[in-house]
């Protein structure tokens, strides 16, 4: 089972939903970025359960300690530890569903693929894995910060309620004010109510997450297998119940015209602009310097306070029932896990980026001597 992630900018999770500790270990972190521990704090916070009535209300204090790879106040180049202890874990609200399989859960997949696995609250296939990604990713936007890459992600729809604005419409400072992260506070609330209806019904409901990247230089990604928003893709395709992705015009622009479609490009203050950003900040795999606008769609949660048909190890027809604690949706919690995947891989392509260019600096500097 592979729990890597990153090229130079390397991650490795580890733990289980009900095991001991969550944690990661991060290889490549360049050395003598100020290690804000507060920050890193507080983006764990944005994502740890117990929030408010519309999510999960396991009680997990998600206080991280750094084992190491920091030196008075600074990374120091070596592999940086962060671990997580679990201290609300109920694995007995489990023990109904050892032997079954729950529907649209990994159980089935885990169990046919390894043979064993863990049934409490899912195991390593726990959204509590994001937890290593989150405390990763702020120490990629610590790295991020230095050259001026921001990255904002919110709330844009929940079931059928839908923001119509776009994101250069709205103050996304505003997502962080409620308990939605929408930054449209009339419509939060109606997603509020919404999601609370629907918890009170036993049932879940999906919802999508925007993310805009601002200050990405250009360069950024490769033009073949490793593009930029492949790798994009693929980061957000891995976080839990995620079942679409698209940036820039993304499926909507299968309607428009070429000549309506394509970014033109003009100079100001003598550098190259697009007129419009269709394009989503990247072309042929590689940052172009405008915003990268992405946008990520979560399925329903898939466990629900009701009964569901499914069947057991035995191939018996069982019934299902939902226990434990969970999110009626996901959204909310999900932001700042979606901004972690995207600065892990900013920073991952800047530091390839970086030993590219420092090495064909060499060759030149060889060159002219």
């Amino acid at each position: 089972m592979s729990s890597t992630y990153g090229k130079l900018f390397k991650i490795s999770t580890f733990g289980e939903s009900h095991g001991q500790a969550v944690g990661v270990v991060v290889d490549g972190c360049p050395a003598g970025i100020p290690f804000d521990a507060e920050f890193i704090q507080s983006e764990l916070d944005r994502r740890k359960p117990g929030q408010s009535r519309i999510t999960t209300q396991r009680r997990e204090a998600d206080e991280f300690q750094v084992v190491s790879g920091v030196f008075e106040g600074k990374t120091t180049g070596t592999p940086i530890a962060m671990l997580v202890w679990n201290g609300d874990q109920r694995s007995k609200d489990y023990s109904h569903i050892a032997q079954q399989f729950r529907p649209s859960h990994a159980d089935f997949t885990y169990q046919a693929k390894y043979g064993v696995r863990d049934y409490r609250g899912g195991g390593r296939s726990s959204a509590r894995e994001t937890v290593a990604r989150v405390a990763a990713g702020a120490l990629a936007k610590l790295v991020l910060k230095n050259i001026g890459i921001d990255i904002k992600a919110y709330v844009s729809q929940v079931g059928k309620l839908k923001l119509e604005k776009s994101y250069q419409e709205l103050n996304l400072a505003l997502a962080e004010e409620n308990a939605v992260r929408c930054p449209e506070p009339a419509l939060a609330q109606e997603m509020f109510d919404y999601i609370d209806e629907t918890r009170k019904k036993g049932d879940s409901i999906g919802g999508i997450v925007d993310c805009v990247v601002t200050g990405t230089p250009v360069g950024l990604g490769e033009p073949v297998f490793d593009k930029l928003h492949a790798e994009l893709g693929k980061a957000m395709l891995s976080i839990n119940a995620v079942k679409g992705f698209e940036y820039g015009s993304g499926f909507a622009g299968v309607e428009m015209y070429g000549s309506e479609h394509n970014d033109e490009f003009f100079i100001e203050d003598e550098q190259v602009k697009t007129k419009s950003n269709h394009s989503g900040g990247i072309q042929g795999g590689i940052s172009n310097g405008a915003d990268i606008y992405f946008r990520t769609a979560f399925k329903p949660v898939a466990t629900i306070m009701q009964d569901q048909a499914s069947v057991d190890q035995e191939g018996n027809i069982v019934t299902v029932s939902g226990k434990g604690r969970h999110d009626p949706c996901v959204v909310p919690r999900a932001v700042p896990i979606v901004e972690a995947m995207a600065a892990l891989v900013l920073v991952d392509f800047y530091l390839r980026n970086r030993a590219t260019q420092g090495l064909a600096y060499e060759q030149e500097e060889k060159l002219e001597f």
